[in-house]
């Protein structure tokens, strides 16, 4: 076999076997066209390849010239392939070059079969041979066909749109890519282009390779894809490394993650995130798998949140329980995003879930102790208002006993008026309702329970406040001033928490002004909505006010002014606020005293 043969050959073989690997990576991921252009250029070469050596080994001057008209078809599969691998390898180069190249080359292939034997010759009238490679080869002689000219001009317009994106590929700091890749492709082109031209118009004896040249520029190309290769096989193995660092840091902090697609409904998940859920390793999983793990009181709620994230931002942040086969339950933290289509419409979500049990068991040993020392506080208050529940329950009680006396007055006569005695009972009926309201509110200081909240307002939170502390008020000479806005909305909370925080601050600011100052001793109640979204109560006093510097530690547990006090009241108090979702801060008076303002969020769901 000869050396011609042989090297060829072996050009074709090794451009056929790169397209093939690469069109199979295209064939496997379909978005990757740098592949498939890599490809098809390399197709094309492998052609031109066989077409020369077709060419030198023609043995007249028709076989010469079929030889060369389906080189250009190569050509054509090369040069558009090309064009279209440096606008995307180097996101450059002007789209209106780019189609002018394109356009110009197909121009040249209708031209080639429609103009004489091929582009290059309107017709080939003979054939000459000379030594190549050590070989005798055949070179076509004949008259040139003037329509060559396109096929030029495109190379040029391809060297001009090539030249347009290295450039801008320089000047955007890579350019290592920009003479790489721009200045490689220009040299073979130049090179093949030149050589045609010679030959065709009998300037050099030579046989075309067009072959050859196209395999220095599938050189560069490849070389190019595989240090991308390279790069991508470094951060896959990053990647990797990273991968691992997540998994022991989601194992350490007992992290699953875990994805949805919604077309299928499957649930793939991390070990972690099954065992949270008590799934196996193996089994597979369908979101009304893990829904069907909820605590039935927390899938109406979930299910809302997943809805409201496919419906809005895409995030959401939600807690609920988990049931396990074995009849355990989980606390879990889950939050994560929902991503969409070019439409709008969810495609998949991913998340993140946390075993939060713990927190959760410690909150409500938390919760309960709070309930505790919220019971003491309410116990400590009563005592504090034992004279004020005493005079309470003393004005329907002596109220009862004279209308008992005047009834038994009235029946010992001989006659007596029934209306009259009507009258009485019905004030003795009336006295004994107003007993039991107080017997009603100290029982609801003195009950233990859970907390249970309710739409209340806010200004009848604070009448009945002082329904129960105005005769303590009344007898340490404090006068009530109570300014509250009409029209509040109304607020949602735990009437007896709310109480117990607003007596509070009643009782701390009568102790505040026990002691004899130049003011008045007057309590001032307001009541007003803030931002339209939030109600603001504020208790002032005209106290001695609150030592510069203190305004914050008088709200730390155990913190007090009091002889006999143990500093919770108002701790306890601005927890009970936070616990509503709302605030409680204090601040000193510029004439004097302080005032408490307590903050709550209005509530803007369902009236009813």
């Amino acid at each position: 076999m000869s050396s011609v043969t042989v090297i060829f050959s072996m050009i074709a073989s090794a451009c056929l076997t790169m397209a093939l690997i690469y069109g199979f990576v295209w064939w496997q991921k379909p978005g990757t066209y740098l592949n498939l252009l890599f490809a098809l250029a390399a197709l094309g070469t492998a052609a031109s390849a066989g077409c020369d050596l077709w060419e030198m080994h023609a043995d007249s001057p028709a076989q010469f010239a079929l030889a060369l008209r389906w080189e250009h078809v190569s050509v054509w599969v090369t040069t558009l392939a090309l064009a279209g691998f440096v606008r995307l390898y180097l996101r450059a180069g002007r789209t209106w070059l780019l189609w002018t190249v394109c356009g110009l080359r197909t121009v040249s292939l209708f031209l080639n079969f429609l103009t004489g034997q091929n582009l290059n010759y309107r017709e080939v009238t003979g054939l000459g041979h000379l030594s190549f490679l050590g070989e005798t080869v055949s070179i076509g002689q004949g008259m040139p066909n003037p329509w060559m000219l396109v096929g030029q001009l495109s190379s040029l317009w391809l060297l001009i749109f090539v030249v347009d994106a290295a450039t801008a590929v320089w000047q955007r700091g890579d350019r290592r890519r920009a003479l790489m890749v721009g200045g490689g492709v220009v040299f073979f082109v130049l090179a093949a282009t030149g050589q045609a031209l010679l030959i065709v118009w009998g300037n050099v004896r030579s046989p075309l390779t067009v072959g050859l040249f196209c395999l220095g520029i599938i050189a560069v190309m490849s070389y190019e894809l595989g240090r991308e290769a390279s790069r991508a096989a470094k951060l896959c193995d990053d990647l990797n490394a990273l991968s691992q660092q997540l998994n022991l840091a989601a194992e350490a902090a007992n992290l699953g993650f875990w994805f949805r697609d919604f077309a299928r409904n499957e649930i793939t998940a991390t070990d972690q995130w099954r065992a949270l859920f008590g799934f196996t390793k193996s089994e597979r999983l369908h979101f009304d798998d893990a829904f069907q793990r909820l605590h039935p009181d927390d899938r109406e709620m979930t299910r809302q949140a997943l809805e409201k994230a496919s419906q809005g931002d895409g995030r959401y942040q939600i807690e609920y329980r988990v049931m396990l086969p074995d009849g355990r339950m989980r606390w879990v933290a889950s939050q994560g995003r929902v991503e969409f289509d070019a439409d709008g419409q969810p495609l998949r979500i991913k998340g993140v879930s946390l075993d939060i049990t713990r927190i959760k068991r410690a909150d409500l040993e938390t919760q309960a102790q709070r309930i505790q020392i919220a019971h003491l506080q309410r116990v400590a208050s009563l005592a504090e208002l034992s004279s004020s529940l005493a005079n309470e329950l003393k004005q329907p009680l002596t109220a009862i006993l004279s209308n008992a006396q005047a009834a038994q007055i009235h029946l010992a006569r001989d006659t007596y008026d029934v209306e009259e005695i009507k009258d009485i009972l019905g004030d003795i009926v009336a006295s004994e309702k107003e007993a039991n309201q107080t017997i009603d509110r100290m029982s609801a200081l003195l009950k233990k329970g859970e907390y249970k909240p309710q739409l209340l307002d806010a200004n009848e939170l604070v009448q009945e406040v002082l329904l129960m502390v105005n005769h303590d008020l009344h007898a340490r000479a404090v006068t009530v001033v109570t300014e509250l806005a009409a029209g509040l909305p109304s607020i949602r909370g735990d009437r007896m928490h709310l109480q117990q925080v607003l007596i509070n601050l009643i009782l701390n600011a009568a102790d505040a002004m026990s002691q004899p100052t130049e003011n008045s001793r007057t309590l001032t109640l307001r009541s007003s909505r803030v931002d339209g979204d939030s109600v603001h109560i504020s208790v002032a006093d005209t106290g001695g006010g609150i030592p510069p510097g203190a305004e914050e530690k008088i709200f730390e547990p155990y913190h007090t002014t009091k002889p006999q006090g143990v500093g919770l009241g108002l701790s306890l108090s601005r927890s009970i606020a936070f616990d509503h979702g709302g605030r409680l801060w204090a601040e000193n008076q510029i004439w004097g005293g302080a005032t408490f303002h307590f903050m709550l969020p209005a509530w803007k769901g369902d009236p009813r």
